[in-house]
């Protein structure tokens, strides 16, 4: 499976290394306008190999090449990208009409079954556990909260029997309102990326945590993601679909 990556960064890097050691795929490019180097293009059409598949660890300023190209080729992409507007995403799912995509804030597998449990534990928790959410990240990082912590956000609104209204940081004199989550977002450091999920009750506090020790995980995760997408037909797609959830 002839695979490109979009993106020429850290992780871009990685995940050209993941598809050269692995045998299901053979990875024919870099797409980076700002990079150089062997195998690094200014576009998808200057890779000179037939591309059955795309990767993105980009920015959003790409995504109209990316869903021209995959519609035009119908071939599959999955997106690793974050920072989406909601007209963005809007655009991603109906480019889904035309050409299978996995768009996903985060391809660790731990990850995205830590979401499926945090969406289990909303609903049977339910009314009597405040819930907070904290996000960890390296200072280099743009935008926050992290599309990890939006995603678990989702999960948490979706599981939970009341509707829930989200709080981004606090600050000055104000309560805690019942159907309130809270999001934080702390910067600093190398940090790979750190997600907590708090339940706070009367006299018993549950939390579930999942740590980044490597980015390598996230590569783990994008090859398993594309590699299933070889076989689908045009639909959107998510990392639950690729488990099997």
């Amino acid at each position: 499976m002839n695979i490109a990556v979009y993106g020429a960064g850290a992780m871009g890097r990685l995940v050209a290394e993941g598809l050269i050691e692995d045998d299901r795929f053979n990875f024919v490019g870099m797409i980076d306008k700002k990079a150089s180097g062997e195998l690094v293009y200014e576009s998808l059409e200057s890779i000179p190999q037939d591309i059955e598949g795309i990767i993105d660890f980009s920015h959003p300023s790409n995504l109209e090449e990316l869903l021209t190209f995959v519609k035009l080729k119908e071939i599959p992409l999955l997106i690793a990208t974050t920072g989406f507007t909601d007209e963005e995403i809007g655009r991603i799912e109906e480019a889904a009409k035309e050409a299978p995509i996995i768009f996903s804030y985060n391809t660790s597998l731990g990850v995205n079954l830590l979401g499926e449990l945090v969406k289990q534990m909303a609903g049977a928790l339910g009314e009597g556990f405040d819930i907070e959410i904290i996000e960890k990240h390296h200072n280099k990082k743009l935008d926050s909260p992290s599309g990890t912590a939006k995603f678990l956000l989702d999960r948490v609104v979706e599981g939970h029997p009341e509707k829930l209204s989200p709080v981004y940081g606090r600050e000055g004199m104000a309560r805690r309102e019942r159907t309130e989550v809270g999001v934080h977002a702390v910067r600093g450091g190398s940090i790979v990326g750190e997600h907590s999920v708090i339940f706070a009750g009367e006299d018993e506090i549950v939390e579930i945590k999942h740590e980044a020790l490597s980015k390598k995980i996230f590569v783990r995760g994008a090859l398993k993601g594309i590699y299933f997408l070889r076989d689908m037909g045009n639909n959107l797609y998510t990392m639950k679909d690729v488990l099997g959830l």
